[in-house]
């Protein structure tokens, strides 16, 4: 199931030959990110997110074989899970339902206890975290961004509100494109610290590159735009409104509650601050844990870790009209997005968090399922890869409904 076959030499001798030398120049490139995605910090700086191990949650298993379990593909083969598994470059797929794992795999580099990066569903985990200083009066989702940020003024945000910033419709001039080796994007990820500078000297960092970024036309709130430096800015505000670093506010507010087994990880830039758009690492059992909170309305074990009436926001509310004018409508048809959530289906309340290289977190409240999967896709978004694996999930959770 490992997609392409994982090249065992990579970073094993000290030091590793040339063509098997991981570095910062090549880590997300394949074959080199089968290792690198569950190996971030050892290239990109890093924080730690503890856990507490006297607080660790059990996770039951009852395991089911579901790689039988078949479907349609969008292009109207007939597939299956075992072979969505091996097509699209799986490092380690979990299925829980109603709390219990039914399925747990790991290829290439990955092991239980090796945390995965986890690239855009990093938004959703920042998404969520938002929520508790909402509840404490810290953070107001109607606010202007620079009622806390009087620095990003003169920055597309100048005249955009939290919420905005949240659900992605801030009106910003800004093109998302991974692989333009010129574009905004290569000096968005030098200035994260996630691609070499050309002089270190004269380096940027991530919160003067977001305060740079140009106003785009039209009003805030009118459409879905998908960029993601409005993530490391719901990141950096969480920060300021809370006035501790993210790692922190991560770790006492979610990774500690939900019963996380092992630390998770944040990159963060030469200054220190964290790359909540992309850039949080954790093992696939905490994301399942992490999962399973969301399903359950913000609880684990009975006990309140975020604010139900935050977690439920994100299937009541979202603007459709919005979302059918982005750029993202083909993706999920008649979909929504809110507080960095995809809606996918809302009488199924069925709702998922999705990162490139093939990252997810998929949850189905009617089927009561948790489905999590990392990956290392060679390139970063490809559709064909992304139907097939919802096809997959949407056939299991027709199977364990």
């Amino acid at each position: 199931m490992d997609g392409m076959p994982f090249q065992a030499e990579l970073m094993q001798a000290s030091p590793a030959n040339a063509e098997n030398q991981v570095t910062l120049a090549n880590w997300r490139i394949a074959p080199f990110n089968r290792w690198a995605f569950s190996h971030v910090s050892e290239i990109v700086p890093s924080a730690i997110i503890a856990h507490d191990p006297a607080r660790v949650t059990p996770l039951p298993a009852n395991h089911v074989n579901l790689g039988g379990v078949g479907y349609r593909t969008a292009s109207g083969q007939n597939g299956t899970v075992n072979n969505m598994l091996a097509d699209t470059f799986t490092d380690g797929f979990l299925v829980m339902r109603q709390g219990r794992i039914l399925t747990e795999h790991y290829a290439a580099a990955l092991a239980a206890n090796r945390p995965h990066i986890v690239f855009s569903v990093s938004k959703s985990i920042t998404g969520s975290l938002a929520g508790l200083l909402v509840e404490n009066g810290q953070l107001d989702p109607d606010a202007p961004v620079i009622q806390y940020l009087p620095e990003a003024k003169n920055s597309a945000y100048g005249d955009a509100t939290v919420r905005h910033v949240l659900d992605m419709t801030v009106a910003i001039d800004f093109t998302e494109d991974y692989l333009d080796p010129d574009g905004d994007f290569l000096r968005y990820r030098k200035a994260s610290g996630w691609n070499p500078v050309d002089n270190p000297a004269t380096a940027g960092d991530l919160r003067s590159f977001l305060s740079s970024i140009r106003r785009g036309t039209g009003g805030h709130g009118h459409t879905f735009h998908y960029v993601s430096p409005n993530s490391d800015m719901l990141g950096w505000l969480i920060e300021r409104a809370a006035g501790r670093k993210l790692a922190d506010i991560l770790s006492e507010g979610i990774w500690q509650p939900i019963g996380a087994e092992m630390p998770a990880y944040v990159t963060v830039d030469r200054l220190g601050a964290a790359r909540t758009a992309g850039g949080i690492n954790a093992t696939l059992r905490d994301l399942g844990r992490f999962g399973e909170m969301m399903r359950n309305h913000g609880t684990t074990g009975g006990k309140t870790v975020l604010p139900r009436k935050w977690v439920d926001d994100i299937l009541k509310n979202g603007d459709a009209t919005a979302w059918a004018r982005g750029d993202m409508a083909t993706f999920i048809p008649g979909g929504k997005y809110r507080s960095k959530w995809y809606i996918v289906d809302q009488a199924r309340e069925a709702f998922c968090a999705v990162g490139i290289h093939g990252q997810w977190i998929y949850i189905d409240r009617k089927a009561e399922m948790v489905a999590v999967k990392v990956s290392s896709q060679p390139l970063p978004v490809d559709e064909a890869m992304d139907k097939h694996i919802l096809a997959a999930f949407r056939a299991i959770a027709a199977e364990l409904a």
